[in-house]
């Protein structure tokens, strides 16, 4: 005798409301809930537009689109599962590998959350601090590098693409230069750096600098302020300011909804409060404030903003704090790194926004007994539903692209 096979408890179901769908646990959902016209579609996780291993459950009235629900769960980083099994310096290869585009500016605030943790963020030599701030620009130029050039794509501009990879890869050679990985780099240390910068990369970096300011310039020209491309991204995705706050969206999903919030500036950690620099906001300029037009516009003025600190990373690393013959980039590396009980957070500005980590210590060990990540990716990914519903189903495409999402960092 055999025993039926009962159906799945642990399916999303949708309760049909006035206006759009709601997700619910924990009953497969039904089909016959639809109304007449109303389509369950799904995209991804294959789809070369959901940017990784994202899946969208889309349900569309004809074109238009009634509600979206992202399902996540498809790369598992284990990034919290791992750093809770080993010592907080071996916990820097596995952010890495949360926004691996941004993996400096991942390690840059892992390291400093320690670092503050130990209580000896005020013992790290301002050589090393400036190196860590230069190459965290270099890698935040390079992450919006591949957020502008892929978006290109999704909405139809290959040019723009080969344009921005061709100058992108200027930076990864750079970068692997300084710590011999091309982007998993594993390169600031806790305490300290892996070494120092390379003799003659400074003059190299600035040569750079100059080389890729008329290439920003073309960028602008040629892909942003392209009558095509406004007209596919203006009034699109509209994100309201009180709507991404409330979703804890941060970074330039934030700023382009006219917020001038950038952790560089608000809690002024590392050298940033030393330099001058603007926090690019979405102005609505050829549509609503908030759109995804905003959103790129702000990345690619952001771009500006990072070759500014970059220079002057370079004035101060050539002059004030110039290199020695005794600099010793590991003097500060904590040999057994003993922190206290306690609940710590620290939190600073990734390119995609507020990257936070937090540990919980008992005192006794260097292996954190909890381990989180705030992941910018993950909130920004939450506000999806809100600004898509109502929107054509070609539109979505443009919507998800403008919150540049790294999938390792939502499925952590």
């Amino acid at each position: 005798m055999t025993t039926p096979i009962s159906e799945p408890t642990n399916r999303i179901q949708y309760e049909y409301s006035p206006g759009h769908f709601r997700a619910s646990e924990p009953n497969l959902y039904e089909p016959e809930r639809l109304a007449d016209g109303e389509l369950i579609l799904n995209m991804g996780p294959q789809h070369p537009s959901t940017h990784g291993v994202l899946r969208l459950e889309i349900i569309t009235d004809g074109e238009i689109i009634v509600d979206v629900v992202p399902h996540l769960g498809y790369l598992h980083r284990c990034f919290e599962a791992h750093t809770q099994q080993v010592p907080f310096n071996q916990g820097i290869p596995f952010v890495d590998r949360l926004d691996y585009l941004a993996a400096i500016n991942g390690e840059h605030i892992w390291a400093m959350a320690v670092e503050r943790m130990l209580g000896i963020e005020n013992d790290i030599p301002k050589r090393i601090e400036y190196i860590r701030v230069l190459v965290a620009e270099l890698n935040r130029i390079a992450s919006h590098f591949v957020a502008i050039g892929t978006y290109g794509i999704d909405i139809g501009a290959f040019t723009p693409f080969l344009w921005v990879m061709r100058d992108r890869e200027h930076i990864q050679r750079m970068l692997e230069w300084v710590s011999g990985a091309r982007m998993l780099y594993n390169y600031i240390w806790i305490g300290g750096l892996f070494f120092d910068l390379p003799v003659g990369f400074e003059e190299r970096c600035r040569e750079f600098v100059t080389y890729l300011k008329p290439k920003l310039v073309e960028l602008q020209e040629v892909l942003i302020d392209n009558k095509i491309f406004i007209q596919r991204t203006a009034n699109v995705g509209v994100l309201p300011l009180p709507v991404a706050i409330d979703y804890g969206c941060t970074g330039p999903v934030l700023r382009g909804s006219g917020l001038r919030y950038d952790l560089r500036r608000v809690d002024a950690y590392s050298v940033y409060p030393e330099l001058d620099f603007d926090v690019p906001v979405g102005t609505g300029k050829v549509g609503t404030v908030g759109d995804c037009w905003d959103r790129n516009y702000v990345r690619v003025q952001e771009c500006w903003e990072s070759l500014k600190i970059i220079e002057q990373c370079l004035d101060r690393l050539t002059t004030d704090y110039r290199r020695t013959p005794d600099f010793d980039p590991h003097a500060v590396v904590p040999k057994k790194i003993r922190p206290k009980a306690g609940d710590f957070y620290f939190r600073g500005e990734s390119a995609k926004g507020e990257l936070g980590f937090f540990f919980r210590t008992d005192g006794r060990s260097d292996i954190p007994v909890r381990s989180h990540c705030r992941s910018c990716s993950y909130h920004n990914l939450s506000v999806l539903p809100e600004i898509s519903r109502g929107s054509m189903l070609a539109d979505l495409v443009a919507v998800i692209g403008s919150l540049d999402l790294v999938m390792g960092e939502v499925d952590r």
